[in-house]
Parts: structure tokens; C-alpha cells; sequence
């Protein structure tokens, strides 16, 4: 594409920004757009993902169909299969009548499905089906349908990592990820946070008739060197709210008011390394939570097996006592091993015996406090990212007190 397109791309569908990431983005949507291949959009939550397959849809033969874009992260688990494949009258309490499916309505359009890696097991295999020969049966029916519908989905997680943990289908990854489309953090494109600053603040103000905002240049820096967790949707809260409560305290020559980093640093949270963002891809070698539990686990149960053969070797008793191990996480295939306990674990020296630095107890609360943090006290996705139950994790959060 031309520098001349791209602008006219970006004017229409209102992207602001020049990074070559986000421009490479761009130009891949608009290439593929042609195909019925399927696409795969990876990203950190709200860093602009679904204005992708509007463009795709737009410059695609079914631009003259239906566009639909379905949040999967947002329909209840017992409810997918109902929204996307629809059920007949009768099929369960509350179905009054029949109702068709996105991908029913969606027949000759474009179906884009949001958060993907939300979508329950059983749901993945169905929409692995239809991506496959386009058949699919409402819920309470029997009766084979088909339908003729380019999906985009896209993921703010790992979805890599979801496959290896058995949280998601593998062939649905490699049938779905036909085409990937990155899109960059905001912190990745430091350029463009000054102008995607001055398009909401010129915005707000002219929507409620506010006094413009400017940064002086120290403000324009600090905005630049903020991490911006949550991306581009971040970014335009702390402007608004900027503008909101700043513009009438300051009236300047023309309606204008300048705003330095001192006031500006007062809208921008506190940038501290246990608040993340969330990961579309591995990065670096750094671990996370779950994966630092996990070589834990395995080196108390090296630990203890080795003890196990000294005592044989040695002739002591109490063998049994000596190879506990602590069971593997909770896996998705519905096989519920049993739960791990840091508490009954007597883990106070190290695997040395000599180095109290590795006790599963300290570290576990340390996981645990750490997921809550980072999920502002949501015990359900802390209970999720550590890989144990909600009910465990009360549980050890009492244990804790």
C-alpha cells in the first residue's frame, strides 16, 4: 500500500498513529481481506484489535453481508452453543421459541469472534466443525445445517500456552490461525501516544465545549515513558478525565490551557512492576506465576524421592511418609486429581536441607498474593492463572490468616 492508502485506511476506519508495526498490521488485513482465509489477531487488551476485521470485512467480497461481532469472553458457558449455533423451540427452560445463531444470520458475512481463548472445550469442537465443512446443529435439534461464513477471531492471551495446559483444542489453533495479525502495545509505539492523546482531548473538549487541552514538553515525556497497562482504552480514561477536570481550572489565551508533568502525573496510576499488562505472546525468558509453581513442585518431589532411595539404600523405614508428592494442577479434560496443599507440605529447608529459600509454603503465598493483586482481588481469574480451584484458593487464603 501506498503512504497515500494507508492514510485514507486509517481516516476511515479512525486510527491514529505511523508505527511500522501497526501500519504492517494494517497492510496484512487489507491483503488478505480478498481470501476466505481465516484470521487470527493477537494483542494486549485494548490496543484496537477489532477495528482488523472490520477492515477485512469492508474490503472483502461479503462487504454487501452481514457483519457481526461476538464477545465470547461475555456469553455465559451455558449459553455459547445457543448464540452461536441457535436451538429450538423447547430445546431447554426459557427457549419460548426457535432462534437462529450468529453463524445462521451470519450466513454470507463475516462473523468475528472476540477473546476467543474464553470459549468452553465442547464449544471449541463445534466451531471447529463449522470452520471446517460450514455444518452445525442448533441446540435440541438433530437436523444438519450449513452455512457459508469468514471468521476473524481474535485472543489477548497466549493461546500457544492455553494448548499446552489443555485449556484449548489444538486443531482449532492451527485452523484458526491461518493468518496472524499482530497488533502492538501502546508502550510499543511511543511516537504515536502525543497524537492519539491530542485525538481524545481535542475530541472531548469539542463534544462538551471544554477548553483544549496542551502538554508542555515534560508532560509530553512522562506520557511517552508510562507503560500505558491498558493500552490505547487507558489512555483515552486518563485523557478524558484530564480534560474533564483540568480545563476549566485553567483558561488561556484562546480557550487553551497547557498541562505539565506535575498535573498530568496525578491522572496516571502509579507504575509499579506487579501491575502488568495483559500478555498476548511470550516475552523474554521471564516466567510466569503458574510455570514458577510448577519447577517448584518438581524439585520438592525430586527432593523427596531422593530421600525416598537414601532410605532404602540406608535401610531406614517410614519410606512412604518420605515420597509424598503433590499432585498436578487442575487439568481441563474433566479428570479432577487432587488438590495440592502448600499447608500440608513440610517444605521449611530447601532441597539441600541447608537453604530455607525455596519453601513451597512462602512461595505459594507469594503466587497468591501476587494473582490478587494483579486481578485487583478477583479470586476467580487469580484462581485460574495459579491453576487450582476457586474453593482451593479459599482455602489457603484462610490457611494464610
Amino acid at each position: 500500500m501506498t503512504n497515500q492508502e494507508l492514510q485514507s485506511l486509517k481516516n476511515k476506519f479512525d486510527i491514529i498513529g505511523s508505527d511500522p508495526a501497526l501500519n504492517r498490521a494494517l497492510e496484512i488485513a487489507v491483503a488478505v481481506a480478498p481470501t476466505d482465509l481465516t484470521v487470527l489477531i493477537s494483542g494486549e487488551s485494548g490496543v484496537g484489535k477489532e477495528n482488523i476485521p472490520k477492515i477485512i470485512h469492508q474490503h472483502s467480497r461479503r462487504r454487501t453481508g452481514k457483519y457481526f461481532a461476538v464477545n465470547c469472553g461475555a456469553i455465559p458457558a451455558g449459553t455459547v452453543d445457543s448464540e452461536l449455533f441457535g436451538h429450538e423451540k423447547g430445546s431447554f427452560t426459557g427457549a419460548n421459541e426457535m432462534r437462529k445463531g450468529y453463524f445462521e444470520e451470519a450466513d454470507g458475512g463475516t462473523l468475528f469472534l472476540d477473546e476467543i481463548g474464553e470459549l468452553p472445550k465442547d464449544s471449541q469442537a463445534k466451531l471447529l466443525r463449522v470452520l471446517q465443512s460450514g455444518e452445525f446443529i442448533r441446540v435440541g435439534s438433530s437436523k444438519v445445517l450449513k452455512t457459508d461464513v469468514r471468521v476473524v477471531a481474535a485472543t489477548n492471551v497466549n493461546l500457544m500456552h492455553a494448548v499446552s495446559t489443555g485449556k484449548f483444542r489444538e486443531d482449532l489453533y492451527y485452523r484458526l490461525n491461518a493468518v496472524t495479525i499482530v497488533m502492538p502495545a501502546l508502550r510499543e509505539r511511543p511516537d504515536d501516544v502525543h497524537l492519539l492523546f491530542r485525538k481524545f482531548a481535542s475530541d472531548f473538549a469539542e463534544r462538551y465545549g471544554m477548553n483544549r487541552i496542551t502538554l508542555s514538553p515534560d508532560a509530553v515525556a512522562l506520557l511517552k515513558s508510562y507503560r500505558w497497562p491498558g493500552n490505547i482504552r487507558q489512555l483515552k480514561n486518563v485523557t478524558e478525565s484530564l480534560v474533564a477536570l483540568e480545563s476549566e481550572k485553567m483558561t488561556g489565551a484562546g480557550g487553551r490551557c497547557e498541562i505539565g508533568a506535575a498535573t498530568l502525573a496525578e491522572y496516571i496510576p502509579k507504575d509499579t512492576p506487579d501491575v502488568l499488562p495483559v500478555k498476548s505472546e511470550a516475552q523474554g525468558e521471564s516466567m510466569n506465576p503458574s510455570e514458577r509453581e510448577a519447577i517448584i513442585r518438581m524439585i520438592y518431589q525430586l527432593r523427596h524421592e531422593v530421600d525416598y532411595l537414601k532410605s532404602v539404600v540406608l535401610g531406614h523405614g517410614a519410606a512412604q511418609e518420605s515420597v509424598r508428592q503433590l499432585p498436578a494442577p487442575e487439568r481441563q479434560d474433566g479428570i479432577q486429581p487432587e488438590e495440592p496443599d502448600w499447608q500440608d507440605a513440610d517444605v521449611s529447608d530447601s532441597v539441600s536441607g541447608e537453604d530455607d529459600s525455596l519453601s513451597l509454603e512462602k512461595v505459594g503465598a507469594d503466587l497468591i498474593k501476587k494473582a490478587l493483586e494483579r486481578y485487583d482481588g478477583n479470586r476467580k481469574l487469580a484462581a485460574a492463572e495459579l491453576g487450582i480451584s476457586e474453593r482451593t484458593l479459599y482455602r489457603k487464603l484462610k490457611n494464610m490468616k
